[in-house]
């Protein structure tokens, strides 16, 4: 996506304590840290201007600031995530989107997290999950229609969100494990196995890619399929531990 600001926040010292089913073991507060910086620096790279909000040990999964919000040209929409701990969450964001964009909600009793909808293309793939309910993916389907967009609903059950099992690094273009690279509707797919499910989160930004590192394979398929890229590899290996991947980090617009 074309984009010239990203929000981002500062992982706190109790990130440990965020919601997590990874498995993997607690992560490395300092580690951490260091990830988040040098992501925060790719963006700069592609050209964006990055807000590194202060960390908020209020909400242990704070960092994840795409759940919080969707944001297209028109407007902003408040998130209302499926889980009651991290609503409080979106105040900061909704007051700093609220500065450049007109700003509208996701309404009781809908739930929705920004980790389920992507867009590819002219189009929105919204997932069914444990976090979005129906109430909220029709909020939002609604919010898109007056827009122009189109909306597809995608059942997830066995990811965490959406785009923990697809996305787009370019238009018509996927990557991801099935089913759900199964339900978007592009030419052009890359399937992963599962031993490299966690590498289908990945981040396109102004001709930029961000990747995790460690798929060498996948790095060297996405570098002969998009070769007008430029591409960054970055360890996450601290964020995986808590079921976050690249897009989770940010917010663009």
């Amino acid at each position: 996506m074309q984009a010239t600001k990203a929000i981002t926040r500062k992982p706190g010292k109790n990130f440990s304590l965020g919601i997590t089913q990874a498995g993997l073991g607690a992560p490395d507060f300092e580690l951490a840290l260091s990830q988040h910086e040098a992501y925060c620096q790719a963006l700069e790279s592609a050209g964006l201007e990055v807000m590194r909000l202060s960390a908020d040990d209020s909400f242990p999964d704070g960092c994840f600031v795409e759940d919080t919000a969707i944001v297209t040209k028109a407007g902003a929409l408040i998130c209302r995530p499926g889980d009651p701990s991290r609503r409080g969450e979106t105040d900061t964001i909704s007051k700093i989107l609220g500065e450049w964009k007109t700003l509208s909600y996701i309404h009781e009793p809908g739930c929705l997290d920004g980790g389920d909808v992507l867009m590819c293309g002219n189009k929105y793939y919204i997932g069914l999950s444990a976090r979005t309910n129906r109430e909220g993916a029709e909020q939002l389907a609604y919010w898109l229609q007056k827009q122009g967009y189109h909306s597809v609903f995608v059942e997830v059950s066995t990811v965490l969100h959406l785009k923990t099992g697809v996305t787009c690094p370019a238009d018509n273009f996927a990557i991801g494990i099935d089913p759900y690279l199964d339900s978007l509707q592009v030419d052009h797919k890359i399937n992963l196995q599962q031993s490299d499910a966690y590498a289908a989160n990945c981040l396109p930004v102004n001709q930029h890619l961000l990747i995790p590192s460690g798929y060498p394979t996948l790095a060297g398929a996405l570098a002969a399929a998009l070769p007008d890229l430029n591409f960054h590899l970055l360890d996450m290996s601290e964020f995986e531990k808590m079921d976050g991947g690249l897009t989770c980090l940010s917010l663009l617009f």
